[in-house]
């Protein structure tokens, strides 16, 4: 596998899903590609959680389980 894009905060907030950006959100260190899931319009995942951010503690807390993730593609790793 290529090595994959590092991000920092501040470079993943760039990624919200506004003004034809790409939408990313970062879980548990991986930095996954939300643009084409349907559950994303516009970065914004049902008025609940936004694009560009580290949502590793709001998953948690989310009706889902984490496997909801499993068919996104990782474009990343978050550092610390």
């Amino acid at each position: 596998m290529a090595d994959l894009k590092k991000f920092t905060l501040e470079e993943l907030a760039e990624y919200n899903g506004q003004d034809g950006k790409p939408a990313y959100i970062a879980y548990k260190g991986k930095v996954y590609d939300v643009s084409e899931s349907w559950l994303w319009e516009d970065g914004d995942h049902q008025g609940l959680h936004e694009a560009g951010k580290d949502l590793t503690d709001e998953i948690d807390d989310a009706p889902h389980e984490e496997d909801s993730l499993e068919d996104l593609p990782v474009v990343g790793t978050l550092e610390e």
